[in-house]
């Protein structure tokens, strides 16, 4: 079992430029984090630091309070499962996973039993006899998940495991990744580019900018709350609607003019902190699914849509259109299919919309959206 604390922990390679910048993590033992971020921002940097396969430049990594910076990879009892498996070929599924037992000198009957232990966890015992090339892009990963398994590590480091995975097998694998954590009960961190395996696999994300740990938080807490433009958007599929707007305060409310026409309005719960950027131009955040077919709450403003395209996806549909001339993307249930050149009714959720710094692209403070407590 490990905790693993990173105290302004940067790396800088040869051309002075950043990779990872003042990262500042606690990671609590048993606990199941996600890296998250675009190719480039210095997630597996930081997990190759962890790992001890990259130096650190400066900053200090503890793992269960002592300082590893110059601690060798092999003397941080921390597995590491990479993208490409990195399986011997000319092994066999039992050899691969025992490989690394047999370079420590483990007692062979030891080795046997870690090995079919673990194979039947992951329904592997019925393939020891193969090689890697008569298995599949699944059965190779829960191999290399095998390989790592049997060392019993303090820690796994998994750096986008599953990317080389057919969609179906992806969505197997997540499940069966949440299983093996709960399983083992062993501290993870899950580096990917992937928001649908950031959303549903991890005990808290953080998301990585630049080399800068942006934001860090629980998945459904970062996605109602989001610190930035960078983090709303990234945790949108489609992306969020973003739109410059002008702050209006009335007597009655607070109101977002999109145009002379197009006027969206504020939560009452939001209202009191929003008031104080009235005559402000700012930049609102609303995403797709807060638009609906039917009005299942007295609250929600109803808006005339004018359609200009549509993607049916079968589950759900994904809808173009403009309010007042003012272009949106929004997300229907499959019940509701319409057609380009429709008019029809929509009705937006304003408790969950954001404001954003049109400057520096921070979120404007208010309170906590309340649909995070329900």
């Amino acid at each position: 079992m490990a905790s693993i604390e990173l105290h302004n922990v940067s790396k800088i390679y040869q051309s002075n430029q950043y990779s990872v910048r003042d990262v500042n993590l606690t990671i609590h033992d048993g606990e199941f984090v996600i890296f998250l971020g675009p190719s480039g921002c210095g997630k597996s940097t930081t997990l190759r630091m962890i790992a001890g396969l990259e130096s650190i430049t400066s900053g200090e990594l503890r793992i269960n309070g002592q300082n590893v910076n110059r601690m060798a990879p092999r003397d941080r009892n921390i597995a590491v499962v990479f993208q490409s498996y990195a399986l011997y070929p000319h092994m066999t599924v039992a050899e691969n996973m025992a490989f690394g037992l047999k370079m420590r000198g483990t007692p062979v009957g030891v080795i046997r039993k870690k090995v079919a232990e673990t194979a039947a966890m992951l329904g592997l015992d019925q393939l020891l006899h193969r090689k890697p090339a008569a298995l599949s892009g699944g059965q190779r990963q829960r191999v290399a998940l095998g390989r790592a398994i049997v060392r019993e590590p303090q820690a796994f480091l998994l750096d986008e495991p599953l990317s080389n995975l057919d969609a179906q097998l992806r969505a197997e694998m997540r499940t069966e990744l949440i299983k093996l954590h709960r399983r083992l009960g062993k501290t993870m961190i899950y580096v990917t580019h992937d928001q649908v395996e950031a959303m549903t696999m991890g005990d808290r994300i953080c998301i990585m900018r630049d080399g800068y740990l942006v934001q860090s938080g629980k998945p459904l807490e970062v996605y109602a709350n989001p610190a930035n433009i960078f983090v709303a958007r990234f945790l949108s599929s489609p992306p969020i609607n973003l739109l410059p707007c002008v702050v209006r305060t009335w007597a009655n409310g607070v109101s977002l003019l999109l145009t002379d026409d197009c006027r969206i309005h504020v939560a009452h719960y939001a209202q009191a902190d929003y008031r104080r950027y009235d005559g402000q131009t700012v930049t609102l955040g609303i995403r797709p699914e807060d638009f609906h077919a039917r009005q299942l709450d007295a609250n929600w403003q109803p808006l005339r849509f004018k359609v200009t395209g549509v993607e049916a996806l079968g589950a759900e549909n994904i809808v173009t259109g403009t309010i007042d001339d003012v272009r949106f993307v929004v997300r229907l249930d499959r019940h509701t299919l319409p057609t380009p050149g429709d008019s029809i009714i929509l009705y937006m959720d304003p408790e969950p919309l954001h404001l954003f710094d049109t400057q520096t692209g921070d979120v404007l403070p208010r309170r906590a959206s309340p649909l995070l407590a329900s």
